[in-house]
């Protein structure tokens, strides 16, 4: 008798049209034979199944110009699928299972996790997840900068050369030489970006070392709090203070609109100091938020029911944000551990931050 398929991971992440260009935000199932992607959530038909027997994957992706966190999926049949995570750590995991489902569907074993990530690009003895962690932590890491160049300033980022000396300081390499391979693989793989004309150039040339130990090439953490501004108006500088805070989490939930009451699927970057959570087209990137929630003395809660919510088939994983000025937010979570986790960061940024 055929056993169902085995549910792997499932979420938000926004598909490339197999016949248009456009893209748009899919609940995703990854079983162990399979991808299956629906319009909502709730549906019970998926819009397609991509079998994984004989396929491939490739991350990071860079055919897509500025759009990060993309990984391709190749099917036995040689047809590309395109996928867009909304941060670097929910792409690898998504890879990462994807690939040992492959495998284990090759070799005919059932699925199983592993508890540590290795590296395809560098000794075994070199993990970039976790070397990424460790160049992120607040208080023994690489150093997040404001930095003016050009007429432009860049919040949030570092010069290749700080990046080994780093390296350097914290053995994790033994001369400067070795750290430009280490820090190219870091490049490579996603977890560095580039800021800057100087940088961006090294990244789309042919050589084999992109990432510049200079003090004029500078990057930024794939997930920081990065953006970039010209020389500005008063209420210019105020408007991008909003985006000044550390990243405290990000990652797509339903939102419930304020005028048409539909909900849809929006990127969250929720940061700190000062208390803001900033809401994206998930589809389009990050350089336009579509709006922002002052968390400053707000108030966030579970609840179980929405007004209208029933109307789209909108159930469960619900909670509010009601803001100091009584504006009320009412979003969906995708399970219900992933609600708490979002309920507790906000309400800790809410008494916190500015």
């Amino acid at each position: 008798m055929d056993m169902e398929p085995k549910k792997i991971r499932e979420g938000y992440l926004v598909k490339k049209g197999t016949m248009f260009n456009s893209w748009k935000a899919m609940w995703i199932v990854l079983s162990d034979d399979g991808i299956e992607f629906y319009k909502k959530k709730t549906d019970n038909n998926p819009k397609g199944m991509i079998p994984l027997k004989g396929g491939s994957i490739s991350s990071p992706c860079q055919d897509f110009g500025k759009r990060m966190f993309v990984f391709k999926l190749s099917t036995g049949k040689q047809q590309d699928h395109f996928f867009q995570a909304a941060f670097l750590e929910e792409r690898d995991a998504w890879v990462k299972d994807i690939k040992r489902a492959i495998t284990c569907l090759e070799a005919g074993c059932k699925f199983a996790r592993k508890s540590t990530r290795k590296s395809i690009r560098l000794p075994e003895t070199v993990d970039l997840g976790t070397l990424y962690l460790s160049m992120k932590d607040q208080d023994s890491g690489v150093k997040e900068l404001k930095l003016e160049k050009d007429k432009r300033v860049f919040n949030h980022c570092f010069t290749g050369n700080t990046v080994i000396d780093w390296l350097m300081a914290n053995s994790k390499i033994r001369n400067r030489q070795e750290g430009l391979m280490l820090a190219t693989a870091l490049l490579n793989e996603g977890y560095l970006q580039p800021a800057g004309d100087i940088s961006k150039n090294a990244v789309e040339s042919v050589s084999d070392v992109t990432l510049l130990d200079q003090h004029d090439a500078l990057y930024y953490f794939a997930d920081s709090g990065f953006y970039c501004e010209g020389y500005s108006s008063d209420e210019d500088v105020v408007l991008k203070e909003e985006f000044r805070g550390a990243v405290v989490k990000q990652g797509c939930l339903l939102k419930q609109g304020h005028r048409r009451k539909n909900w849809k699927v929006r990127k969250f970057i929720l940061r700190d100091d000062p208390a803001y959570m900033h809401y994206y087209d998930p589809t389009k990137g990050e350089n336009d938020a579509l709006g922002a929630i002052h968390l400053r003395a707000s108030v966030v809660s579970a609840v179980e029911h929405v007004p209208d919510a029933k109307k789209y088939d909108i159930e469960g994983n619900l909670f509010e944000i009601i803001t100091s000025d009584e504006t009320h937010y009412f979003l969906q979570a995708a399970t219900s551990n992933e609600r708490k986790e979002w309920i507790q960061a906000i309400q800790t940024v809410a008494k916190t931050g500015k």
